[in-house]
């Protein structure tokens, strides 16, 4: 049977929602938190949502009923080399700089976040396209492993996902192309998985983009595309500060082709390149 939101318990579950991991809900996208829990709240047999909001924390010592509202309500939408524009400036701008700094001493390595990840479609995108622009441009003084790929997800389900790196017909139709599908994959059956140069290419990790991000690391380049819109605005200011203050001097920040919002232009500089705009941190 459905189980429906009264206004009391939606404010209940929204605040709890932003608490946990950021997204915020307004009150017309009610129907994302019945439908999308309403299966957990059948298998913890709770009458409603407000028994189920009590329920969660009374259970916050254990994370697994959380991590598993984090799982449902969390949108792991994502496709293979996403905004086509964006892959040509990594190829064409971005790659060629880092290699000219890499053989004028000028850099050992170059860190990338893909923050987000969901089910891992970009960071293994990132791996690849590295990968492939070194062979066909036949360099060999620099390899994948100079570049380190940091890839991090909020739902824990993703991650192992993306860990496991094992894809159906589906989910590699949508945006893989032929070059490659055959280049870095290896079929199994009806699944395909990730070649063992790539996965070993990109490090997974759950993280919760409310936390502190001196964990991570200080990085070259951020990849932070189509997370933000689900963010309340207060909490998308301070997510980009933070990433502002652990890219290096000159470090890249991207966001997703639809996000626009207003960004610190004490903290960024507005580039356009290729048909492509991204920011460069100011330091």
């Amino acid at each position: 049977m459905r189980t429906y939101l009264s206004d009391y318990e939606f404010t209940l579950m929204q605040k709890y929602i932003m608490d946990q991991c950021g997204i915020y809900i307004s009150r017309d996208k009610a129907y994302l938190i019945e439908s999308r829990l309403e299966e957990l709240i059948a298998q913890s047999r709770m009458k409603n949502f407000e028994d189920f909001y009590y329920q969660l924390h009374q259970s916050k010592f254990d994370n697994l009923l959380s991590e598993q509202v984090i799982d449902a309500i969390t949108t792991q939408e994502t496709l293979w080399f996403r905004d086509k524009e964006l892959w040509r400036l990594f190829e064409e701008v971005l790659l060629p700089a880092y290699i000219r700094e890499f053989r004028e001493g000028k850099r050992t390595s170059v860190r990338i976040w893909s923050a987000a990840c969901s089910t891992g479609q970009e960071p293994y995108s990132i791996a690849m396209c590295i990968d492939h622009y070194l062979t066909s441009h036949e360099i060999g003084d620099i390899r994948l492993s100079d570049f380190e790929i940091v890839a991090t997800d909020i739902s824990a389900k993703a991650v192992r996902f993306a860990q496991e790196g094992k894809y159906d017909n589906h989910t590699m139709s949508r945006g893989l192309e032929s070059k490659f599908r055959y280049g870095y994959f290896i079929q199994d059956n009806t699944a395909w998985l990730v070649n063992e140069s790539i996965k070993n290419a990109v490090r997974f990790r759950k993280f919760n983009l409310k936390s502190p991000f001196e964990s991570l690391g200080r990085f070259d380049m951020i990849f932070c595309r189509y997370v933000t819109l689900y963010f309340h605005e207060d909490l998308k200011r301070e997510v980009i500060h933070k990433m502002a203050n652990i890219l290096n001097a000159g470090g890249v920040f991207f966001l997703g082709n639809t996000e626009l919002f207003f960004v610190n232009k004490q903290l960024f500089e507005l580039v356009e390149a290729n048909d492509v705009t991204y920011y460069r941190v100011k330091r």
